[in-house]
């Protein structure tokens, strides 16, 4: 069982003894400091927390322990149901909420489930804040409201469509063109709140035919839910069999988009952000974000328009933080996540699909003749996973001492730049497992890379 406390959440498997997993009374107790957390901040004047959730079978349970601890603290508890991680996070502002609470553990296999914890801006919670929450669940330093000042539940499961009509009104989304292509678009959902929003806002963009794969919100995952090529075989045999111009594969919680190319091939995660930061400096030239773990071809890209990029740490609110610094028009994740501060600062896939989209409809090109005009680069996703005794401090020194005359940034992890190629070193924020990301011209100097720092870790 596992229990992972980071800036990504409260994150871990459902079940067994009270710390060692996600289990109810880890619900509850983390559930109370975040509304004590958020009573403090507010002088204890908040009123009210958006609730959503994704489709995991355990989601409905999270949901009601989640629910009557915020009610038990005071708070007032605005369910949205079935939402989008970025759903609820437009949706904590539009209710002038004092927080919001997002039930999902993402990417992570369905035994899996989290609490991603956000302020009243519909952001997650700093480093420092998600910290305050944690020494206050572990001291149980909260307390619960009497008989008088309980909480009351309101439902409210419109922000969907609200969520729909806000990307439409982006001047970038081109709904005129996207309707003009009589684009075939494929979805896989991965059977989460994907397959509810994603074809409601495909249809809404104007695209006529829909084929829907695994777009039943029943939770249970069809494939391995991380929107990888190795998890994406059956869209890619589909893409490959049919006359679709474009696949889209979203994560459970949708925050993540992957694309597949209409010869089932795919467009790669990492190139998701490159394509929609390239339509959008195209219009709105400024400055671009990406993690440090994020392909080369997002700074070619931004350069080549004659703007500056930057790099920031791993986490969407170390990105945010930094493009809120640089005060940028487009950045994210190379893991798929699109941050568009023209509607929000969160990643968000609907956003991404109405913006690839629409530079696809405008484009007249293939998405295979759309990928080959970006700067090509190989990027290998590889890791190891953690045991009790795992130093990851001494890996990350050893690695670091090994290539001591590269450059070399270590504001998280380690990673090491050489001329034509770079490799990223560090712990996961949301598994048990050192991530060990590299890029280069080709995926087999990216895999050598790759198995050097493998060699380096075994011979510790």
């Amino acid at each position: 069982m596992s229990l992972i406390k980071s800036i990504s959440g409260i994150r871990g498997t459902i079940g067994g003894s009270s710390g060692e997993g996600l289990g109810g009374v880890d619900i509850v107790k983390f559930t109370a400091a975040y509304a004590e957390f958020i009573l403090r901040s507010t002088g204890r004047q908040a009123k009210r927390i958006v609730v959503g959730r994704d489709a995991r079978i355990s989601g409905e349970m999270v949901y009601h322990l989640v629910s009557g601890t915020l009610m038990a603290m005071g708070l007032d508890v605005i369910n949205i149901g079935l939402a989008t991680t970025p759903t609820t996070e437009i949706a904590v502002t539009g209710e002038k909420a004092d927080g919001g609470i997002i039930i999902t553990a993402s990417h992570n296999p369905i035994q899996w489930n989290a609490l991603k914890l956000l302020n009243a801006q519909g952001e997650f919670l700093s480093d420092a804040e998600g910290k305050q929450v944690i020494a206050i669940a572990e001291a149980e330093d909260f307390e619960f409201a009497d008989v008088h000042a309980l909480g009351h539940e309101y439902k409210d499961e419109t922000w969907n469509a609200k969520h729909i009509d806000a990307v439409l009104s982006l001047p970038l989304v081109d709904v005129e063109a996207i309707g003009n292509a009589n684009l075939t678009v494929a979805v896989d959902a991965v059977n989460s709140v994907g397959g509810v929003i994603v074809p409601q806002l495909l249809k809404a963009l104007g695209v006529k035919n829909i084929i829907e794969l695994n777009c039943e919100p029943n939770g249970r995952f069809a494939h391995t839910p991380e929107p990888i090529p190795e998890n994406l075989t059956q869209i890619s045999a589909l893409m490959a069999s049919s006359d679709a111009d474009c696949g889209i594969v979203v994560d459970p919680d949708v925050d993540r988009l992957a694309l597949v190319m209409e010869n089932g091939e795919m467009f790669v995660e990492e190139y998701t952000l490159v394509a929609v930061a390239d339509y959008v400096l195209s219009h709105t030239p400024g400055s671009t974000v990406s993690n440090l773990s994020s392909s080369r071809a997002l700074r070619d890209v931004t350069r080549a328009h004659g703007c500056q990029y930057t790099a920031a740490a791993v986490g969407e609110v170390n990105v945010v933080g930094q493009m809120k610094a640089t005060d940028a028009v487009i950045g994210g994740e190379g893991n798929g996540g699109v941050i568009y501060p023209a509607l929000h600062y969160g990643r968000d896939a609907l956003v991404g699909i109405a913006l690839f989209l629409s530079l696809l409809a405008k484009s007249g090109k293939k998405m295979t003749e759309l990928k080959a005009t970006y700067p090509q680069y190989a990027i290998a996703k590889n890791k190891i996973t953690l045991t009790p005794s795992t130093d990851v401090d001494a890996i990350l020194a050893a690695v670091k001492a090994h290539f001591k005359d590269e450059e070399i940034c270590d504001i998280d992890g380690v990673k090491i730049d050489f001329d034509n190629a770079w490799v990223h070193l560090r712990k996961s924020n949301t598994e048990p497992i050192i991530r060990i990301y590299s890029e280069a011209a080709t995926m087999d100097e990216a895999d050598r890379l790759a198995e050097q720092i493998k060699q380096i870790i075994a011979s510790l």
